[in-house]
C-alpha cells in the first residue's frame, strides 16, 4: 500500500496535493468539489489589504494620492462592486469552509502592512481557520526604496503576526529578491512555519489599438516548475519551515519532482482551472501508478532526495551548471 502522508504547517495530510488559494475556493459548491477530487487541503481565495481599508476608510485617501501622482491611477483599480467589503463575509466563509469539508481549510491574507493584520489574522484563527497563509505582495516603485526596507516590510509583518495567533503561518512570496537563500532564513527567524515558493505576479499587458494598459492572466504550465525545483532543492534541510511549490504544477511528474526536491506539499490552480476539480484524482492515481512502478513506498521516501545535499552533483544547482549548460549547447547547435 503506497503511503502518500505528508505533514506540512503542523498538518497532517492524506496526499501532498493541494488546492491552493484562487477562485475555485471562493465558492462553497467548488471548495466541496475539491475536497471531493481529492485535495488534501485547501487554501481560501484571499482577503485583500484594499477590503480592509475600505472598512477603515483608508482606500478612499489611497486611492485619491494615487490619482494625484499618476493620473489614470483610478482606472487601473478594480470597480468596487466586485469586493465584498471588510472581513465578515470572508470569516462566514471560513466558517463554512470548516463545517462542510473534512479536510483542513488554511486562510489567505494578501497585503503588506501591519495595521489590522494582526486583528484580522486573529480574527480568522477565532473563525476556525486551521492555519493562515500570508500572500504578500509589495511593488516597491518608489526610487528610494531600497532592497533592505522591502525585506523589512516582509519579516516584520511576519514576525507581528506569528506574535499574535496560535495557528501555524506559511508565507507565500515572489522570486524578485537579491539573495532568496538569505531573505528564506529571514523569514525563518521571523517565525514563518512554511514557505510557499513562489508567487506568481502578474503584469499587465499593452493593447496597442486602444494605446491602454490592460489586465492579462495568463495560466502557468509546467516549465515554470523549474526554478520552484531549484529553490527547493537548495533550501532543503537548511531552514525550519516547511517547503511548498506553488506555479508550475500540472502533472503527477511535476508532484514527483517537487517532492523529491524537499517539498512538502505542491499547490495547484491553473491545472484545475483547465481541467476541473476531478483532474486531482487523476494526478493522484498516476501518482500512485509512478511510484508501484519505481518501488517507492511512501512520499516520506523520497522527500528530498534530490535535493542540493543529496545528489550526487550538487553543482549542479549552482553557477558551474550555467556555464556546462552554455557550453553543451554551443557543442550540440554547432554539430550539425
Amino acid at each position: 500500500m503506497i503511503d502518500l502522508t505528508t505533514g506540512y504547517l503542523g498538518l497532517k495530510l492524506r496526499t501532498p496535493l493541494v488546492a491552493s488559494s484562487s477562485p475555485l475556493s471562493k465558492d462553497l459548491g467548488s471548495i466541496l468539489r475539491l475536497e471531493d477530487g481529492g485535495a488534501s487541503a485547501i487554501v481560501l481565495h484571499s482577503l485583500f489589504e484594499e477590503q480592509i481599508q475600505v472598512e477603515s476608510g483608508e482606500l478612499d485617501r489611497y486611492l485619491t494620492e494615487s490619482a494625484e501622482s499618476h493620473g489614470e491611477a483610478l482606472n487601473y483599480f478594480p470597480e468596487m462592486s466586485s469586493f465584498a467589503f471588510g472581513p465578515e463575509p470572508y470569516l462566514n466563509h471560513i466558517r463554512k469552509a470548516k463545517e462542510s469539508v473534512d479536510v483542513p481549510v488554511i486562510a489567505s491574507l494578501n497585503g503588506v502592512s501591519t495595521g489590522g493584520w494582526i486583528r484580522y489574522a486573529q480574527m480568522m484563527e477565532q473563525a476556525g481557520a486551521d492555519a493562515l497563509e500570508l500572500n504578500i505582495y509589495y511593488m516597491p516603485t518608489d526610487l528610494e526604496m531600497t532592497g533592505e526596507k522591502v525585506e523589512e516590510i516582509y519579516t516584520d509583518l511576519v514576525s507581528h503576526i506569528k506574535a499574535s495567533v496560535r495557528i501555524p503561518v506559511g508565507v507565500k512570496i515572489g522570486s524578485q529578491f537579491t539573495a532568496i537563500a538569505n531573505m528564506a532564513r529571514r523569514l525563518d527567524n521571523a517565525g514563518a512555519d512554511g514557505l510557499v515558493l513562489f508567487n506568481r505576479f502578474y503584469q499587465p499587458d499593452f493593447d496597442l489599438e486602444a494605446l491602454e494598459v490592460v489586465p492579462n492572466l495568463v495560466l502557468s504550465d509546467s516549465n515554470e516548475l523549474r526554478l520552484r525545483l531549484h529553490w527547493v532543492a537548495l533550501l532543503h534541510n537548511r531552514i525550519r519551515p516547511d517547503l511548498a511549490i506553488t506555479g508550475g504544477v500540472h502533472t503527477a511528474e511535476d508532484v514527483l519532482k517537487s517532492v523529491m526536491a524537499g517539498a512538502r506539499v505542491t499547490m495547484m490552480t491553473s491545472a484545475l482551472l483547465r481541467h476541473g476539480t476531478d483532474y486531482l484524482a487523476k494526478v493522484e492515481e498516476d501518482l500512485v501508478d509512478w511510484m508501484e512502478e519505481h518501488e517507492y513506498e511512501s512520499i516520506l521516501q523520497m522527500r528530498g532526495s534530490m535535493s542540493s545535499q543529496n545528489v550526487a552533483e550538487p553543482a549542479a544547482f549552482e553557477r558551474a551548471n550555467y556555464m556546462k549548460v552554455l557550453s553543451s549547447y554551443s557543442l550540440k547547435s554547432t554539430a550539425g
